[in-house]
């Protein structure tokens, strides 16, 4: 059974940084696509990044210079950098894995998910 855990939420102040972690087990996906997503409060579920061991990475425009997504391939890891975190970073943060070099922000092509980790930026 594939199984993702995020890991490393909690309370921020603006400005501040935090790194989230997702590991993987039951299923390698260093030939596949690891991402993030997060929920804001009252908000649908919307993609942060994404990373295609064997192709590229893509981020959403709201965290594109703020944020970096990188991993770990051969522990089936990603980790999710987050720097200069604004109150409207606050959401829920999902892990979630797809087949393939996936480069769509869909969150349909992603078979797995985590339950995800809460981040909290306060002003």
């Amino acid at each position: 059974q594939v199984q993702l855990v995020e890991s490393g939420g909690g309370l921020v102040q603006a400005g501040g940084s935090m790194r989230v972690s997702c590991v993987a087990s039951g299923r390698t996906f260093s030939r596949d696509t690891m991402a993030w997503f997060r929920q804001p409060p009252g908000k649908e579920r919307e993609f942060v990044a994404r990373l295609a061991w064997l192709g590229g990475t893509d981020y959403a425009d709201s965290v594109k210079g703020r944020f970096t997504i990188s991993g770990d391939s051969g522990k089936n890891t990603v980790y999710l950098q987050m720097n200069s975190l604004r109150t409207e970073d606050t959401a829920v943060y999902y892990c979630a894995a797809g087949q393939g070099a996936i480069y769509s922000r869909g969150r349909d092509l992603y078979d797995y998910w985590g339950q995800g980790t809460q981040v909290t930026v306060s002003s």
